[in-house]
């Protein structure tokens, strides 16, 4: 039987970074829990991740990025391109369904079971059964309000709960700010 269980979504705006995600988890035709969090804080609040696909594949591939994390904590995509690497070459983590968005203050990240890092061009990114209806609410919602990333992150989860049957409103978002660069 197959679990579905999410829809992450990050936006940045105007010095913000926000993330978050819904807390439906659904196994078959049965909600097994509309309250779960699928946002969590790594390395002391700096770097917060939002995962989707089977739980225990993604607590398994967070695990693996907090490691990587320690390994490479001042660069976000080093600590991803490392675990993108060791997850297509490893067996055992090849198997792994699950995709992880990683944001920090400075980057965006989406990172794939097939071992891809990417990075958004507009810093929109969504993942899950809803992603797809999350990322164009947030795209429309960039392009035509002046709602903080926050605000876009709520509102397009929101809606993706209305459309998406695996997406429920019990949303959790976290938000960073993005690194202010003063001239030298």
């Amino acid at each position: 039987m197959k679990s579905h269980s999410t829809t992450i979504l990050t936006v940045r705006r105007n010095g913000k970074v926000a993330i978050g995600g819904d807390g439906q988890v659904t196994l078959g035709n049965s909600i097994m829990k509309s309250d779960a969090n699928k946002i969590r804080k790594l390395l002391e609040g700096k770097v917060i991740t939002g995962f989707a696909g089977s739980t225990a594949d993604a607590f398994a591939l967070l695990e693996r990025f907090e490691a990587k994390l320690k390994d490479y904590p001042s660069n976000i995509p080093r600590a991803a391109t490392e675990l993108a690497k060791e997850w297509r070459t490893d067996r055992a983590l090849r198997r792994l369904e699950a995709m992880m968005i990683v944001v920090d203050p400075a980057s965006t990240l989406l990172l794939s079971g097939n071992g891809d890092v990417i990075v958004p061009s507009d810093g929109v990114l969504a993942i899950g059964s809803g992603g797809n209806y999350a990322m164009a609410a947030a795209k429309a919602l960039l392009a035509q309000s002046d709602l903080s990333a926050t605000e876009i992150v709520r509102e397009s989860l929101k809606i993706a709960s209305e459309i998406d049957i695996y997406t429920n409103s019990n949303i959790v978002i976290e938000e960073l700010n993005e690194p202010s660069f003063s001239p030298h």
